[in-house]
């Protein structure tokens, strides 16, 4: 069955007669025209694997895939996460999409009841002049009406059954979109964070390279000064110092860009970041972790991914407008009942009330094609919306053998340009003690500063690679789907009560993640 709206504490405020509501279920359970909900799931999504992702994963309990980011053990970029989940613009819109697609959920629901409940009442003011031949009477006389009508279209072909249940897909859809904002928003902190932090470490490296060939300058101008150089190890030594100093200005605009994009992720206008002091001694740390910490096979993380179920719903909520549109085809039956009274002051006149109730039945018989025509156009949409779940499902896989497959080879490297670094640290030693006991010229030890530069801050680069590839492989399993946070967070939930009554609608919390909807169900 569709996991209903009411397992979440939701119940529509229907007051209706026991009796009334008896008799709905019985006259709107007759059929339903259109095709129930069938999964599209290809034979390989089902048992997909790939040989890079079993090589960067490991099935363990904590972290949760929930909270991957937990596996890098940094309390700061943990803080940052909560704030965005707080205070990010993209997730509290994709939290209101929830509110809407419930409300229109209510709507739909509304069709299993009279559809026409109409009360009306009138007083109309009249002149009469009336003579009989020998008195003439004239005045203004009052008459007085009111009226009930009712008027109840019986569910025969599942029209309403059906709206409900596309209303009802469309209300889980928009909650796995809600997920899949999630999803992307701890991705992005992450990213970002890490991308100060790989900035700090490259501003750091720049700044100690710049500091090395500062001396080295100095040392060759003294030396020129003295005669024992000539003017091209000055200008030689002067260039490269200049050119690593160049590289710190960008270096620290790309620490502010992405303390700004912090700022924005979190929902604040550009400003300091008090979250990045919660645990001192990671400025410019970038992490190394090797494996991704798994709870599931990634075939069933990767039909779980948010943006997955999402599409599935969506091919749910189509699939049930098909029956919508093909209860056109079909004659409409109604239960039609009208109460009216009427009055007037004038003397003598009756007062009358009058009932009437009877079935009424329409049908569109000749209607050139554009019933016919509108099923076409849905089961159009329906199988657009396959093909594009089938994409999802086959772009995450990409997405996610991609991840891994640079992630191990970011890790490969790690070791490779770890020993690089050294060594270049140990040619520029020996460049400088050979160059001052005159075996070789100054151009040695210039390429040797060059080197040591360029592996240090290839490291580094690398680092944030791995790092960068890490968080890929878990968004695109669909790790991070959850947040504390409600729906509407306070201020919003004060803000639209005041405008508009929501009922109890606006104190619910976040509804536990819906499964994939199942075959052939209905709600």
């Amino acid at each position: 069955m569709w996991p209903s709206i009411r397992r979440y504490g939701t119940v529509l405020p229907l007051r209706r007669d026991c009796f009334i509501v008896c008799l709905a279920g019985f006259l709107t359970g007759c059929m339903r025209v259109g095709p129930d909900f069938q999964r599209q799931h290809e034979a390989w999504s089902e048992h997909w694997s790939s040989a890079s992702i079993e090589q960067v994963t490991q099935q363990a309990a904590q972290p949760d895939v929930r909270q991957w980011w937990q596996v890098f053990g940094d309390a700061n970029l943990e803080q940052l996460i909560a704030e965005a989940d707080a205070g990010n613009g993209d997730l509290k819109i994709a939290g209101l999409r929830v509110l809407e697609a419930r409300a229109q959920l209510g709507i739909a629901l509304a069709g299993r009841y009279p559809q026409v409940q109409q009360a009306s009442a009138a007083v109309l003011a009249s002149a009469r002049k009336r003579s009989d031949g020998f008195n003439t009477r004239s005045g203004v006389y009052l008459q007085y009406g009111a009226d009930f009508t009712i008027g109840w279209e019986l569910d025969f072909w599942g029209r309403f059954a059906r709206a409900i249940e596309s209303a009802d897909a469309a209300f889980f859809a928009a909650q796995a979109n809600r997920d899949a904002a999630l999803v992307l928003l701890h991705a992005q902190v992450a990213d970002t964070y890490f991308t100060l932090r790989t900035a700090e470490a490259r501003l750091r490296i720049a700044r100690e390279n710049a500091q090395l060939q500062k001396r080295s300058y100095e040392i060759t101008q003294k030396l020129f000064k003295a005669g024992e150089t000539d003017e091209l190890d000055l200008q030689q030594a002067r260039t490269q110092y200049l050119g690593t100093l160049s590289s710190i200005p960008d270096l620290e605009s790309q620490i502010v860009l992405a303390r700004h994009a912090l700022s924005v992720l979190m929902g604040r206008p550009p400003g300091p970041l008090p979250e990045l002091d919660v645990q001192s001694g990671k400025e410019g740390v970038v992490p190394l972790v090797d494996r991704a910490v798994l709870q599931g096979v990634p075939a069933d993380l990767l039909l779980r991914r948010p943006d997955v179920r999402a599409a599935e719903y969506q091919m749910a909520a189509q699939s049930a407008l098909i029956g919508v549109a093909k209860a056109d085809l079909y004659p409409s039956v109604s239960l039609l009942g009208s109460l009216v009274w009427s009055a007037s002051s004038l003397t003598g006149s009756p007062n009358t009330l009058a009932f009437a109730a009877g079935p009424s039945v329409t049908w569109n018989v000749f209607d050139h094609g554009r019933i016919t025509n509108n099923v076409r156009v849905q089961d159009a949409r329906l199988q657009q919306l396959t093909v594009a779940y089938q994409n999802t499902v086959r772009e995450a896989a990409r997405e996610a053998d991609d991840a891994a497959t640079a992630l191990i080879a970011a890790l490969q490297r790690d070791s490779i340009l770890n020993d690089a670094q050294a060594a270049a640290r140990r040619s520029l030693t020996l460049a400088n003690t050979v160059y001052r006991e005159g075996y070789s010229d100054f151009q040695r030890v210039l390429d040797a500063q060059r080197a040591l530069f360029a592996q240090q801050d290839a490291y580094i680069v690398n680092r944030s690679n791995a790092v960068g590839s890490l968080v890929a492989l878990y968004k695109a399993l669909g790790g991070g789907w959850t947040t504390r946070q409600p729906l509407v967070d306070a201020a919003t939930r004060q803000q639209m009560q005041q405008r508009t009554d929501w009922g109890g609608m606006l104190n619910e919390t976040n509804a536990p993640a819906a499964n994939a909807p199942s075959e052939g169900t209905s709600p």
